[in-house]
């Protein structure tokens, strides 16, 4: 449930209860939910008891996650009664009202106007409030930290990926005015943000849809293109942090941009698999053997770059030899950080009709065993780090002691840098540490800079 202290007006004020599931693309659907909601008058409650009505905001992408938001939309109806559905599995009404008839309503992902109007059928906004006491920052309601947010810059997926069914759910690509991402990005950093996550569904692709139609920004004009909108946002002097990037070759252009220090050294690439058989299989749009070359000549552009991605293990038709080519891909690749996912059919999915299902016992054996070798990986990088100077964010500070991440580090999903023996330091504030241990995710530092006043981009010297 979003968390909000009570308010003290009348209890005759009507509140919504909030549960977000999924990924941070929908945490943005919620934010901008929430955001309608307050400034149409309602109250967000804490609990279920005080709530008039729960909207829950669903996943749909694969088995698991499917099956906890089931789990959360009938936990919010045991608990309250009275709930509205949204998100990616609200795609499927069907599915939803058979295992629970009594939802009021469903609705599909990024239908923001169709949740409000749901909320406003069975819960009534106040005839009228009081906007000084209602009023609401110019960046809307968030769910993230004070210091950093997330920046949506596009809808959709003009890709046509076996595994996935994103198109389905979310419709094809549709890139934002480049003039609204900006200014959304002015308001997050005039609210204190210290860090923007640039996500979509295809980061790199942005402003295809609309043929890099230029736009304005703080009166001039702005091309509507992947490196024009690094281009800028590198103008904020706040982190810059590129999600969901796909390795075309115009990507090169934004490496300059994180070598001059304008945005973080960082790219989280989805790449999925090394071996060209099962890339083809998944009808991925790019090679191995090209990722690969490209790899190596964006770190001859930019040595510091951290590369984060992304893989499938067990695919169908996935034989032995093709996770040995993906284990030899993820040595010559060695990513800084990387997740991997067993296979799990989505239903909807074209590769569900491919042959030569691999069992799930040996798809898990693959997953353990290609997460011993990214262990091993990741531990001789972040060994390297050892004695090297850093800039970080700092996320939590509890006593003397503080934990909060590099440029190399996306939060939740990377690793930490813990800082023994802090002065001064509170979160969404700067230090300057030096590394003097690690382990396979995380490492451990000492402050020797105090924070900063103001923001910069992040730098690392290495020990000499």
């Amino acid at each position: 449930m979003a968390k909000r202290k009570s308010s003290k007006r009348a209890d005759t004020t009507p509140k919504v209860g909030f549960v977000s599931l999924g990924c941070p693309k929908a945490l943005v659907d919620s934010e901008r939910i929430l955001t309608e909601l307050r400034r149409g008058g309602y109250e967000i409650s804490p609990s279920y008891e005080a709530a008039d009505v729960v909207v829950v905001n669903t996943c749909g992408f694969i088995d698991s996650a499917k099956a906890e938001s089931l789990e959360a939309i009938g936990e919010a109806l045991a608990e309250n009664g009275r709930v509205i559905v949204t998100g990616c599995l609200g795609h499927d009404e069907a599915a939803i009202r058979a295992v629970h008839p009594d939802v009021l309503c469903v609705t599909g992902p990024h239908q923001y106007e169709a949740v409000v109007s749901a909320v406003h059928d069975h819960v009534p906004p106040p005839a009228a409030h009081d906007p000084y006491v209602d009023l609401l920052p110019p960046q809307g309601i968030r769910l993230t930290p004070r210091h950093y947010a997330y920046l949506k810059i596009s809808e959709g997926c003009n890709h046509g990926c076996t595994f996935c069914i994103i198109p389905d759910l979310r419709g094809t690509l549709v890139s934002r005015p480049i003039g609204e991402v900006m200014a959304e990005a002015e308001r997050l950093v005039a609210a204190g943000v210290q860090e923007l996550l640039v996500i979509s569904q295809d980061t790199s692709a942005y402003g295809a849809d609309i043929r890099y139609r230029t736009g304005f920004w703080q009166g001039r004009p702005l091309k509507a293109d992947f490196a024009g909108l690094c281009r800028a946002l590198g103008e904020l002097g706040v982190w810059v942090r590129l999600h969901y990037v796909y390795p075309y070759p115009h990507v090169d252009d934004v490496l300059p941009l994180m070598a001059g220090g304008r945005i973080l050294p960082y790219l989280d690439i989805p790449l999925q698999h090394g071996s060209p058989r099962i890339l083809k299989l998944m009808k991925r749009p790019a090679a191995a053997e090209d990722t690969l070359a490209r790899i190596a000549a964006w770190r001859r552009l930019c040595p510091e770059l951290a590369l984060r991605s992304t893989f499938i293990v067990g695919f169908p038709g996935e034989t032995e030899r093709d996770f040995e080519i993906l284990l030899e891909f993820l040595r010559e690749a060695a990513l800084d950080r990387v997740g991997c996912f067993t296979y799990s059919a989505v239903e909807g999915a074209r590769a569900n009709a491919l042959p030569d299902a691999v069992p799930g016992e040996v798809k898990q054996e693959r997953w353990e065993r290609f997460m011993v070798a990214q262990q091993e990986i990741s531990r001789a990088r972040l060994a390297n780090r050892i004695g090297s100077t850093l800039e970080i964010l700092v996320d939590s500070v509890d006593g003397s002691t503080a934990i909060g991440r590099s440029y190399a580090d996306a939060p939740d999903i990377d690793g930490v840098v813990h800082v023994d023996e802090v002065a001064d330091l509170t979160p969404g504030r700067r230090a300057t540490v030096v590394i003097e241990g690690a382990d396979d995710y995380d490492l451990f530092a000492r402050q020797v800079v105090r924070s900063p006043g103001s923001p910069r981009a992040a730098s690392t010297r290495r020990a000499r």
